[in-house]
């Protein structure tokens, strides 16, 4: 008899086995990923580092700055852009100022916003963009210091122990997480107010892109500084005049009449103020200049907006003050200078208001040409002075004053000046003059018009791009 052979059973549980290995491990893995990731970080592009050396009640929060390119490309810092956090303390606006960087402070934007998600240590921030110019990191590559200010333009004190991305205790570079890095607008560094760590888009981040490039061979400064002593003044060429000598009263000059105040009418809500005081003694004056210390100002456009006074800001009316914008470069044969100089109560003589323009061609000999505006120049005007082929023009408010040309051009380099300055004492009393400038503007290659030249500026200071000094050196 035939017999039947059973089917041998199939083998499942090794299989089920197998798969349920297979499956533990899995689970063991995804478990201990979030260890291993923190032991193994995913690379970032960016890395910034931190340092600072004030105290939590100060002046001016000065956080330096370093930005590294952690990626594998090389990356333009024009797409780059940081926040620093921190908390305001009273209604004033606020300011910044580059005091030197690497990269050059012409190349550095800084504008003020608010966090989409505001905290207790972080209601504002400063956003710090680069210019194309600032140039790229190759992988590895480090930006170098770059040192800020930031302060109240009401220049009261900062309490900096609420800032987010202060941190007194890092006073030599370490990495910080509480300022935020962004390429094209996308976080790819720190952590935001609201505990993002993950790449997303900012807003103003991305905005960065909209900046306007900076021209070639132009100056220009909204004074966005603290007082006479601020290290960013003299970094950006600027001398307060402390020398002996005159004009005016002679041995006067102080940086005591130098000042950056809060004003609600200038385009930066900050101005230079050039205040002359006196009682009446030349013991009793103080006399006030602000100028720079370069002398490449020659050919171009030179342009100011300045508020001029016809009164005293305190004590009786009736002094000779001259209240000035000027250049002025080279000697003997090569003497040059270019003058505004307003003197509402009049001077040596002549009566006033009025404004003299004058071009010079010997100071020792007197040879000169000016003309007269007489009238009153209370309050803000643009004051300009272009030099198109050895021919000078000056302008007030866009209107044409007055032309030099021949050997009244400028034959040398000058400096650019605004003085407050007594031409005589004529009685006694305590009295202070002010005079006020919003912002310089110098365009070494073309004759710009008034307009035009507003329009220019006006898109600087919006953009955060308060100063910048592309004019080759002389």
């Amino acid at each position: 008899m035939a017999s039947t052979r059973r089917k041998p059973r199939r083998r499942v549980w090794p299989k089920i086995r197998l798969l349920l290995l297979v499956g533990a491990v899995a689970a063991g893995a995804t478990a201990l990923y979030p260890v291993w990731r923190a032991a193994n970080p995913e690379p970032t592009e960016l890395t910034v580092r931190y340092r600072t050396d004030t105290p939590a009640s100060t002046g001016a929060a000065k956080p330096w700055l370093e930005v590294f390119n952690t990626s594998e490309k090389t990356v333009s810092l024009s797409d780059v852009t940081l926040r620093y956090y921190f908390t305001a303390d009273g209604a004033s606006e606020y300011a910044f100022n580059c005091v030197q960087a690497a990269v050059d402070c012409s190349d550095i934007s800084g504008t003020f916003d608010t966090p989409d998600s505001p905290t207790d240590t972080a209601d504002r921030y400063l956003e710090i963009g680069f210019t194309a110019d600032a140039g790229t990191l190759k992988p590895g590559a480090n930006s170098r210091g770059i040192e800020l200010q930031l302060y109240r333009v009401d220049h009261k004190d900062l309490e900096q122990s609420n800032d987010r991305s202060f941190d007194a205790e890092k006073t030599s570079y370490k990495e910080s997480k509480l300022v935020t890095a962004y390429k094209r607008g996308t976080l790819v560094w720190g952590e935001e107010p609201d505990g993002n760590t993950k790449a997303s888009t900012a807003s103003a981040g991305a905005s960065a892109a909209s900046r306007p490039t900076v021209p070639a061979g132009v100056l220009f400064d909204n004074f966005h500084y603290r007082g006479p002593d601020d290290p960013a003044l003299s970094r950006h060429g600027w001398l307060v005049r402390t020398s002996k000598g005159g004009p005016g009263i002679d041995d006067t000059w102080s940086a005591k009449g130098v000042s950056f105040p809060a004003e609600k009418d200038a385009l930066g809500a900050q101005v230079l103020q050039l205040q002359a005081t006196t009682d009446g003694t030349e013991a009793g004056t103080h006399q006030a200049s602000l100028g720079s210390t370069g002398t490449e100002f020659r050919e171009g456009t030179f342009a100011a907006r300045i508020h001029f006074s016809d009164k005293p800001t305190s004590g009786d009316n009736g002094d000779h003050v001259n209240q000035t914008f000027y250049a002025i470069g080279g000697e003997g044969t090569k003497y040059s200078e270019l003058d505004n100089e307003y003197m509402p109560n009049g001077g040596w003589g002549a009566p006033g208001p009025k404004l003299d323009t004058t071009s010079w061609y010997s100071y020792e000999k007197g040879d000169r040409v000016t003309s007269k505006l007489e009238e009153s120049l209370q309050g803000w005007h643009t004051v300009m002075i272009t030099v198109d082929d050895d021919v000078v023009t000056y302008l007030l408010d866009g209107k044409k004053l007055f032309s030099s040309s021949g050997k009244y051009a400028p034959r040398a380099g000058m400096s650019v000046n605004f003085n407050t300055w007594f031409v005589d004492l004529p009685f006694k009393g305590d009295r202070v003059w002010d005079m006020q400038v919003d912002w310089l503007y110098y365009n070494a290659d073309d004759i710009v018009s008034a307009k035009d030249v507003g329009t220019e500026v006006k898109e600087f200071s919006d953009n955060g791009m308060n100063y910048f000094n592309t004019v080759p050196a002389s």
